[in-house]
């Protein structure tokens, strides 16, 4: 800097510069001229509010508890739209507006469940897929898979749990965390679990961008899976993931909010072992979803 300082033809310009520079004494010892802040942005053709600035990091303590009541409120009750958990996040003490809300539900993946009107098939997107399950008897593994995204939170910060159950025995074949609501994601989840117990006949899902895209049809077809899709605000066509949401996080998620995501990972894995193999499930004469895929005949 003191070379370009020298360098400037014009005498006011040099003493500006010269006037504008304050000295600090560098790791060396020694005495630096440097330009203030305000001469560099100058220089530079920046405003000063640029050069201040720092970017926001995630969300803040207090929009990660309003997440963290809000999932809590969902669970209870999945109909509660923007302007009902308005009013119940200002009842928890915290001073909230409906855009705020808005956008938290959103990054949570979080809909209000209530009945739509009918509108128009012609409008829908070319990889959305009817319902197969209506009426359909379910009586091996592998024959129906369903597959669904959470909103996974931790005590600074949120990962989004990805999980694929096998909906005979309640077995969950293939499980991931991460950071992103990308289809790659999901799609990678689905290829592990095709690579350890085979491919299903038919996959359910909801109608979220992860499962409404071309990537995510290709790999089913890849796999010659028949693709299903859940009816618009309709949580009962996908019911047995959703209620394995409901256990993990009533027992284990809410009561073990961890601070990393490496120690979420080795939690959900160990809660998913105990939940396969030693939890047994009143819906399936109180055997575990392990022995119940286990000893079904193909």
């Amino acid at each position: 800097m003191q070379t370009g300082i020298q360098t400037v033809g014009d005498t006011y310009t040099r003493k500006t510069l010269i006037s504008s520079t304050k000295e600090t004494i560098g790791k060396d010892g020694k005495r630096h001229r440097y330009p203030s802040k305000a001469r560099q942005c100058e220089l530079l053709g920046i405003a000063r509010s640029t050069a201040y600035y720092k970017g926001k990091e995630g969300e803040s303590k207090k929009n990660l508890k309003i997440m963290e009541l809000m999932d809590k409120q969902y669970d209870r009750c999945p109909a509660m739209g923007v302007r009902q958990m308005v009013d119940y996040i200002k009842g928890e003490g915290y001073y909230v507006g409906k855009k705020l809300v808005h956008r938290l539900m959103t990054l949570m993946g979080l809909k209000a469940i209530y009945p739509l009107k009918s509108l128009s098939k012609g409008g829908w997107v070319k990889y959305r897929m009817p319902y197969l399950l209506r009426g359909l008897q379910i009586a091996r593994r592998n024959q129906v898979w369903s597959t669904d995204i959470s909103y996974i939170p931790m005590e600074n910060g949120f990962m989004y749990l990805y999980a694929i159950i096998d909906v005979y025995s309640r077995y969950i074949v293939s499980w991931g965390l991460y950071n992103t609501l990308d289809s790659s994601n999901a799609i990678e989840v689905l290829e592990r679990a095709v690579a350890k117990y085979g491919a299903p006949e038919i996959i359910n899902s909801d109608q979220g961008v992860q499962y409404t895209c071309e990537e995510w049809h290709n790999a089913c077809v890849k796999y010659g899976v028949r693709i299903s899709m859940d009816g618009r605000a309709r949580c009962l066509d996908n019911v047995w993931i959703e209620r394995f949401w409901r256990t993990i996080k009533r027992e284990y998620v809410y009561l073990n909010p961890e601070s990393t995501v490496g120690a979420l990972w080795r939690g959900i894995a160990k809660y998913i072992e105990y939940y396969n193999n030693r939890r047994a499930h009143q819906g399936l004469a109180h055997k575990t979803p392990y022995i119940t895929y286990a000893t079904c005949a193909v």
